[in-house]
């Protein structure tokens, strides 16, 4: 297939043009810069040139595709619903698979799935109109998918980097919000990037969990990450009032306790997570 995507210079859409490419898929790929031009380019994606506010640039690049991947994170939720109505309305009757997260549940009750309620932090609380919206193209013949990813772990590691290996290498002990008896409902950059090339062929009006189904405690990761940072595991409990002033509104999130099963997207894409043991490739680093 021709796929457009979005946000193919980021962490997981360098994963995913890879993953599409070795499927077989070709791709164009919007960069809204030179070095995003030349990393998609590099990873064999045409670039094309603009930005999700450019809205006649999605709309012609997904008209020219047969199924769209929307990846980029827009700064507020109206730009992302415009950007992803310019993206639907370009590719009409093909697949469009919009991203998501699975902190839009909150708390989960023991192990959850795609049926669970939501309950939102304040961080993603704006992305159930966009969804809601995005999957009711399905009732006038459109084909939308939502993706909706865990935490991500592997490579470059992004948001787990940026908000506890760093601070916790320079400080000596990796932070831990409360005892870190929270679970975190983890998923590797590569898996998930296979999640999405599965999701082409999925049914209209479908969401997917995007998780390993390996729901280790905060506490758990943070040891993992000590060692990995060659601290000797050492970590440093800290109370969510001084997460939110370290790292802003996104420590509820961190704090969320959640554990979900990717038994959806087996049972209905084939989609299998072969990273199964999260804790131990978060210790080598």
């Amino acid at each position: 297939m021709k796929v457009f995507l979005t946000g193919g210079s980021g962490y997981i859409g360098k994963a995913t043009i890879t993953a599409l490419i070795r499927h077989g898929h070709t791709v164009e790929a919007l960069a809204r810069s030179e070095d995003a031009a030349r990393t998609v380019g590099g990873l064999g994606a045409v670039p094309v040139t603009g930005g999700l506010g450019d809205l006649d640039v999605l709309n012609a690049a997904a008209a020219r595709a047969e199924a769209v991947v929307h990846l980029a994170q827009a700064d507020t939720g109206e730009a992302d619903l415009a950007a992803a109505g310019a993206l639907q309305d370009g590719i009409g009757s093909g697949t469009y698979v919009h991203t998501g997260g699975t902190w839009v549940y909150g708390d989960t009750d023991g192990v959850a799935d795609e049926t669970a309620p939501w309950n939102p932090p304040p961080v993603v609380a704006w992305r159930r109109p966009v969804e809601e919206a995005v999957l009711r193209r399905a009732e006038r013949g459109g084909r939308p998918v939502v993706v909706q990813p865990g935490l991500l772990y592997g490579g470059e590691n992004r948001l787990i980097d940026l908000f506890f290996t760093a601070p916790g290498r320079r400080a000596g002990a990796i932070p831990c919000i409360g005892d870190g008896g929270n679970h975190w409902a983890l998923v590797h950059v590569d898996d998930v990037a296979e999640l999405y090339v599965a999701a082409l062929g999925a049914p209209a009006g479908s969401v997917y969990v995007g998780v390993g189904g390996v729901n280790p405690t905060a506490k758990e990761v943070a040891l993992a990450l000590s060692r990995a940072a060659g601290i000797a595991g050492k970590t440093v409990s800290i109370s969510l009032d001084e997460a939110r002033e370290r790292m802003g509104v996104i420590a509820d999130a961190f704090a969320l306790d959640q554990r979900f099963t990717p038994a959806r997207a087996r049972t209905e894409l084939g989609w299998t997570p072969v990273h199964t043991d999260p804790l131990a490739d978060l210790e080598r680093g």
